[in-house]
């Protein structure tokens, strides 16, 4: 019964327990509740485990409650505020009296709980007591029994009725006994029933354990209390109460407990009387004096537990509208704390929504270009006066929302560039290749570092809507020159990866982006000449001023001789023009005369030292945006170097002359996309200081694919590319073969847009279909490319030129060894680990120089090799791979500095 008041007693008592000093703090503390045994609350000492009927019970409830934990935990993560160290500045001194008369509540209540076990032990040990005194009468009744059966045959019949009179006792002392092992009986059964409430009280102690760290999270919620917010912390309370009318129960359950005790008091007086009126042995009569001493023991502890348990619950209560109170009174504080702080937690896709707002009124002739200027650069610098009339304007008529912003537009300066990117692709909504990936990658760094970034895109039919945050139309047209006559476009906004975006949709009655696809038309070149002019139309009708605009390969090089030609001649002429070609093989060579449609002069242009092109007599948009541009670029120095000679695929003379504005930079990769220690798609999430994940997912991709698992350590070469002849179509067959007859397994993913090829590939296929040790996937699967990058060991680019490449970036942060021909890009990323010419640092992968098989078989054999009898040196190259800096962030602070460079020459010939 001592049992069912302490849990009673322990669970009022938990509701009181304070959480920690912070979220922080409180969040640790209770992860190591969750990895260490339950202790004294007292002593901290691990309580003593008995192998009781409830132990087991107990140690599920725990495993419970771990798991109730770690689901907190996934919640709590979910809802952490966007700045955790701002918490640290809510004052929560209303709450400490309260917190420490808890904690001495909580002491009090587990002091009763221990003295209530400790009582339940002694029962069990006097019960035990018991049994062997009534196995010890047990064995004199029958000695009595044997004892008569002798007597009956030695005395005579004269004797008989004495013997008659002995055995009628014998038989009233068997019923007694029956009778006391009853009563054992209903002992056990009650003590089960205080097992049950101990259960009981472990569950209620559990769900304590949860409010706590509900609480917890609450006050790392406090910043961001809106209505919702508010209406949960009642809805907490409300449990709360709900858990003391809990409580309330049990204390009712354990009085119908003690009811139960008393029915039983009854019954051992009655056999005490009749135990009396039969004159049975003076033991019996002690037996039952102890039964009933005991009963009166435990009726005593109960009523004393009960009236402890009283008190703490109207403490309780007491303590929840102290609770309310405060929770009022924090509520409102944190309403004010929280416009004072929410600015530095406000997401860059906040900033891009206003921005966009902003221009839309603009372009709606809402606000003038001087107020537009200024919300715009305010928005850029993220000034909080402009957040506070964005967020104390929600509902809100429009024209009300713009009177606050206008309040607030005051003149200032900023030392950002405002940068707008007008390109074919972005990464994730319109992606073809490496393009996509570097106008989001680009644009990202460029925002980090302060700068206004803006991409301007085609609305192509096709594209991913549902990456697309906020996607709305302008209530505007802008209408642009295109084969002689005026065109409106509509004009969509949107922000995605955090970037501000602007779609163009022409209504034009080519319908130029509503073909399904992106590129691959009849009429490719007039619609990317119509794009480019709509874009320069939409920058010039906003009034923005622009510091560059950067324009990336054919599709958008009209861009540059447009500029210059036609908008600098209308005043817009603050920005300059960076143009980035990011593969030489693709020039947008057309005849002169559809230079026309776009507005361009075709006399003025159609000359050798303008956009003629060097060989082929017609005209080169990629050589009119070399000559046009301010800034030229590549996508890595030795392919800038390559271009300059037969690379630059007959603009290596025109590469010559414009030399001192064209450089190399690097392209960098996502790597929060391209990041095994969170990626989705593994199976194991793994890093460079824990290698265990990688060969996890190695066996699940061999499981996957149904290759081999006999050997473990048998290596893994990888292969993700489009087949064509630049890729280096002839050295990834006869890498198959190769990797083979070494006896590792080969995996290839990747389709072929040229048909003979395609066909030879799955000739090679079928070839293999029955090999257990290469598996040719002759298409592209996003999700399995990632597999394939974290499972594989070797991972080979044997490209015959290679602008920049990715793919070995992307293997070397997932731990696969490049093995790569040296051009391009993949010179500057990846150095042989056997060159001593280069420091031993910086080597990091396997290559070759000669577009040959003996050239790749030479690099391949030497990783086998390291990987076969240097298993710790290719562990450790494995970790230094993925140590190394891939991000945009080196590359978006190479163009930072062309572009200030080139934004300072503007201003200073303005």
């Amino acid at each position: 019964m001592s049992c069912s008041a302490a849990a009673g007693a322990e669970a009022a008592a938990l509701l009181f327990r304070s959480p920690a000093p912070s979220t922080i703090a409180g969040r640790h503390r209770l992860a190591v509740s969750r990895r260490t045994p339950r202790r004294n609350l007292r002593t901290g000492v691990q309580p003593h485990q008995r192998s009781t009927p409830s132990a087991n019970h107990r140690n599920r409830v725990s495993i419970q409650r771990d798991r109730a934990a770690a689901s907190i935990d996934e919640e709590q993560q979910q809802q952490k505020s966007v700045d955790e160290n701002e918490l640290l500045n809510i004052q929560l001194e209303d709450l400490v009296g309260m917190i420490q008369n808890t904690q001495k509540n909580i002491l009090l209540l587990n002091q009763a709980r221990l003295q209530a076990l400790g009582h339940a032990d002694k029962i069990l040990k006097e019960k035990e007591a018991l049994q062997q005194k009534i196995n010890i009468l047990e064995m004199k009744l029958s000695e009595t029994g044997t004892q008569s059966v002798l007597s009956s045959e030695a005395k005579s019949d004269a004797e008989g009725l004495e013997f008659d009179v002995v055995k009628e006792e014998n038989v009233l002392l068997k019923d007694d006994m029956n009778f006391l092992k009853a009563k054992l009986i209903e002992i056990t059964e009650t003590e089960e029933s205080l097992f049950k409430l101990e259960k009981e009280r472990a569950l209620l102690d559990g769900s304590l354990r949860e409010l706590e760290c509900t609480f917890i999270s609450a006050q790392s919620d406090m910043l961001k209390l809106g209505r919702q917010q508010q209406d949960a912390w009642w809805e907490k309370v409300e449990n709360l109460e709900d858990l003391l009318d809990s409580t309330a129960n049990q204390v009712e359950h354990a009085a119908l407990t003690l009811d139960g005790y008393r029915d039983f008091q009854d019954k051992v007086e009655k056999l005490k009387a009749s135990l009396g009126a039969t004159n049975v042995s003076k033991f019996c009569l002690y037996l039952v004096d102890i039964l009933q001493q005991r009963v009166k023991s435990v009726e005593e502890r109960f009523q004393a537990c009960n009236h402890e348990m009283h008190s703490q619950i109207e403490l309780y209560e007491h303590s929840i509208v102290e609770f309310q109170d405060t929770l009022s009174k924090l509520i409102n504080e944190s309403e004010k704390k929280s416009m004072e702080h929410y600015a530095e937690g406000m997401p860059s896709e906040f900033w891009s929504r206003i921005s966009l707002l902003i221009d839309g009124w603009s372009l709606e002739k809402k606000i003038s270009i001087n107020d537009a200027s200024m919300l715009r650069e305010m928005a850029w610098k993220r000034d909080n006066r402009l957040r506070e009339a964005y967020l104390s304007s929600r509902g809100m008529e429009e024209r009300e929302l713009i009177d606050n912003f206008l309040k607030m537009a005051l003149p200032g300066t900023s030392s950002g560039l405002h940068i707008v990117h007008i390109a074919a692709e972005m990464a994730p909504v319109a992606k073809v290749g490496g393009l996509a990936d570097v106008i989001s990658g680009l644009g990202k760094a460029l925002q980090k570092k302060g700068h206004l970034v803006e991409i301007i895109l085609p609305k192509y039919d096709c594209m991913q809507h549902n990456q697309i945050n906020n996607l709305k139309v302008l209530d505007v047209v802008v209408k642009s020159y295109f084969e002689g006559n005026m065109f409106a476009n509509k004009i969509w906004t949107g922000t995605v990866e955090g970037l501000p975006v602007y779609f163009i949709e022409p209504q034009h009655p080519g319908k130029f982006f509503w073909r399904a696809q992106y590129y691959g038309e009849h009429d490719d070149f007039k619609r990317f000449s119509y794009f480019s002019r709509v874009a320069l139309e939409l920058l010039y009708q906003s009034g923005k001023k622009v510091d560059i605009i950067h324009c990336h390969d054919w599709q958008t090089a009209f861009v540059a001789p447009l500029y210059w030609d036609v908008y600098a001649n209308l005043g817009f002429n603050s920005a300059r023009i960076c143009f980035t070609c990011h593969n030489f093989e693709y020039q947008g060579v057309a005849p002169a005369q559809d230079l026309a449609y776009c507005g361009l002069d075709v006399d003025h242009l159609d000359r050798p030292d303008r956009m003629r092109d060097n060989s082929h007599g017609r005209i080169n948009v990629v050589k009119g945006a070399i000559v046009y541009s301010n800034i030229v670029t590549t996508v890595s120095p030795t392919y800038a170097q390559e271009v300059r000679s037969e690379g630059g695929r007959g603009l290596q003379d025109t590469l010559k002359v414009h030399s001192k504005k064209f450089v190399g930079i690097l392209n960098g990769i996502d790597t929060d996309t391209w990041n095994p220690s969170t990626d989705r798609f593994l199976k194991v999430q793994y890093s460079a200081n824990d290698l265990y994940g990688k060969s996890a997912n190695k066996a699940a991709l061999r499981k996957q694919l149904k290759l081999s698992s006999t050997h473990a350590s048998q290596p893994l070469v990888g292969c993700i590319t489009r087949l064509v002849p630049q890729k280096g179509v002839h050295l990834i067959r006869h890498a198959i073969y190769k990797t083979a007859d070494l006896g590792g397994q080969f995996v290839l993913l990747g389709s072929s847009p040229v048909q003979h090829i395609q066909r030879e590939f799955e000739g090679i296929a079928d070839q293999f279909q029955n090999n257990n040790n290469v598996r040719l996937l002759l298409k592209y699967d996003d999700a399995l490319s990632h597999m394939i990058f974290a499972a594989s060991d070797m991972f080979i680019v044997p490209s015959m030129f290679e602008p920049c490449g990715l793919t070995q970036m992307i293997a070397m942060r997932y731990g696969s060894v490049p093995i790569v021909r040296r051009t391009g890009g993949l010179n500057d990323s990846v150095f042989d680990f056997d060159d001593e010419t280069i420091p031993m640092e910086l080597r990091n992968g396997f290559t070759f120089l000669k577009a040959d098989e003996q050239g790749f078989d030479s690099a391949l054999e030497r990783a086998f090799n390291y990987y076969h009898r240097k298993p710790e040196v290719w562990k450790q190259l494995a970790q230094k791979d993925m140590k190394i800096d891939f991000s945009w962030d080196t590359s978006a602070s190479q163009y930072e500095e062309i572009y200030q460079r080139a934004a300072a020459r503007a201003r200073a010939a303005a």
